[in-house]
């Protein structure tokens, strides 16, 4: 029998049945003003399978890795989240014929602030225009350094998901 899920800390043992990963994420813009990007970035190319409501399939291209991402529905700033390298040749495969049209086209800059690391997102193609800043946090509650460029905050406010800028891009808002 498995223990108890609290949502406290990124994994959680469930007993024979395994282990639960727990995403929690605070996003934020970023002011353009204040923010340059550090080099060059990495290429991400994602798509999202349909599924049911709260839950999210994501299929990604990573610089050159391709990865697999299985999400449940949050609670707050936490949701179950499970991650697994695919071949990059299956990735591609999956985004051209299973995945919803248009892809998420962006460029991530990871930035070292305080003890923390933040992914700055600057997007393009149907959401050319849009720069987040999102941070991965052990607690909901967990202290963490705000650098100068962080704008407002947008946690909690659904059309900034990448899951929906797939389906109601930033240029059409």
């Amino acid at each position: 029998m498995g223990q108890k899920l609290t949502r406290r800390g990124l994994f959680e043992d469930t007993g024979p049945g395994g282990i639960v990963a727990w995403e929690i994420e605070r996003k934020f813009l970023v002011n353009l003003a204040l923010w340059s990007p550090p080099g060059s970035g990495t290429p991400f190319s994602q798509g999202y399978i349909p599924t049911a409501e709260g839950r999210t399939v994501r299929v990604r291209i990573e610089g050159t890795e391709g990865r697999l991402t299985i999400k449940g529905p949050a609670q707050g700033l936490t949701r179950a989240e499970f991650e697994y390298p695919i071949p990059v040749e299956d990735a591609r495969q999956l985004l051209d014929t299973l995945c919803s049209q248009p892809l998420v086209e962006k460029v991530r800059f990871r930035v070292p602030v305080g003890r923390h690391t933040w992914e700055v997102d600057v997007f393009s193609g149907l959401n050319q225009g849009l720069v987040v800043a999102e941070i991965e946090l052990v607690d909901e509650e967990e202290a963490f350094e705000c650098p100068p460029w962080l704008g407002d905050e947008v946690s909690h406010d659904p059309r900034y998901a990448n899951s929906q800028l797939s389906k109601v891009p930033y240029t059409a808002w």
